[in-house]
């Protein structure tokens, strides 16, 4: 657990020393910003207080972000050798991917923290869900820790960032939109099995602040699968 820790803040400081988390905040503050304000302006003349367009423009956003976020964790650390030095200090390789997935959680918490003044404003318009809201950055994060997960296992199979982030988005495209259009293609239990794994069907119901214990399981699940990849691309590694 310890260790655990000192990888996660050992990254933290990496991604505010190299200013990626930086250039993260304005880029991820600013589209979230422009689409949910200029383009959604029209929240301030249905006089309906709801963050309904920044959770879907986060929702996309955050699809492209995290990969960028992920990809230089453990490819760099192969580029460049230290991952052998720092797989044979007393440091579990679990450990090593369990920090630096926490680096990129904290960081992703970070950006959604600073969108709270967007809760504040719409709720000055009139009622505000606030079940909802509360539900929809659960939504956003359970769905952050997810290709975080699969980040983190894209970035541990290459040494290549570019390759890692491709990789990483690669495999997020069939949870976010393939499995998603193949499921309206099908019916019956083939559509079903194809509508369960698309991140649109969980994230949708949990932002509509209908909280089901289900999607919260498919979100962790796919979570803990990547990590779990991860680990086994460490040690294959560290054998080697």
């Amino acid at each position: 657990m310890k260790g655990m820790w000192i990888i996660a803040k050992r990254e933290l400081n990496s991604f505010f020393d190299s200013l990626i988390a930086y250039i993260m905040l304005v880029l991820f503050l600013g589209f979230s910003g422009f689409f949910t304000w200029i383009l959604g302006s029209d929240v301030f003349f249905i006089g309906q207080a709801s963050l309904e367009s920044f959770f879907n423009v986060s929702y996309w956003t955050l699809f492209f972000f995290i990969p960028a976020l992920t990809m230089r964790l453990l490819a760099e650390e192969r580029k460049t050798g230290t991952i052998e030095l720092l797989l044979t200090r007393a440091v579990s390789d679990r450990a090593v991917v369990a920090g630096k997935f926490l680096s990129t959680v904290i960081l992703i918490c970070i950006a959604l923290l600073f969108t709270l003044p967007y809760v504040i404003t719409i709720s000055s318009i009139g009622d505000m869900d606030s079940g909802e809201v509360i539900c929809g950055y659960l939504g956003l994060l359970l769905m952050s820790c997810m290709y975080a997960g699969i980040g983190v296992y894209a970035s541990s199979i290459t040494s290549n960032q570019i390759v890692a982030f491709l990789t990483a988005l690669f495999i997020g495209l069939f949870f976010h939109i393939i499995f998603g259009v193949v499921a309206g293609q099908f019916r019956g239990w083939i559509g079903a099995i194809f509508s369960a794994l698309s991140v649109n069907t969980h994230f949708e119901s949990i932002s509509r602040g209908v909280l089901d214990s289900r999607d919260v399981l498919y979100f962790c699940s796919v979570t803990v699968v990547a990590l779990l990849l991860a680990e086994l691309s460490l040690a294959k590694r560290h054998v080697v």
